[in-house]
């Protein structure tokens, strides 16, 4: 463009060496990505029933649900993916869930939002329990 000086070279150096960081800024921000999809597309067996002691939850990072089982015995599966920025939840503490992108907590218990930025909680899944077998997701 006429009438406007050449950058330097450090300025574009130092563009060069910005944009991987913004680069990563953005993917810590993004909805991330298992590779599962936000809710189960087809049954998922997750496993032995038994795994899940009452008052207890467990996560399963790879299929994106938390089940949890009920001091009267009942379980529920809810999907792990945060309602805030979609992020798939990774950590458990107790029947905490915490998203690692922006630190939302969920009871897995009911699904409820325990801390913010999220204001929506949990989606329940459909699940059956039979056989000693868990299994979430459509038809189950």
């Amino acid at each position: 463009m006429p009438g406007r000086p050449a950058p330097s070279r450090r300025t574009v150096l130092r563009g060069a060496a910005l944009t991987p960081v913004a680069g990563l800024g953005l993917t810590a921000c993004s909805g991330g990505g298992s590779g599962a999809p936000a809710t189960p597309t087809a049954p998922v067996d997750l496993g032995a029933e038994s795994e899940i002691a009452k008052g207890g939850a467990k996560l399963y990072r790879d299929s994106n649900v938390v089940v949890s089982r009920a001091a009267d015995g009942t379980l529920k599966a809810y999907s792990t993916i945060c309602t805030h920025a979609q992020c798939p939840i990774n950590k458990l503490d107790g029947t905490t869930l915490i998203c690692p992108c922006h630190g939302s907590q969920f009871d897995a218990t009911t699904g409820k939002v325990l801390q913010s930025p999220a204001t929506e909680p949990l989606q329940e899944l459909k699940m059956t329990a039979g056989n000693g077998r868990i299994v979430v997701g459509p038809g189950a």
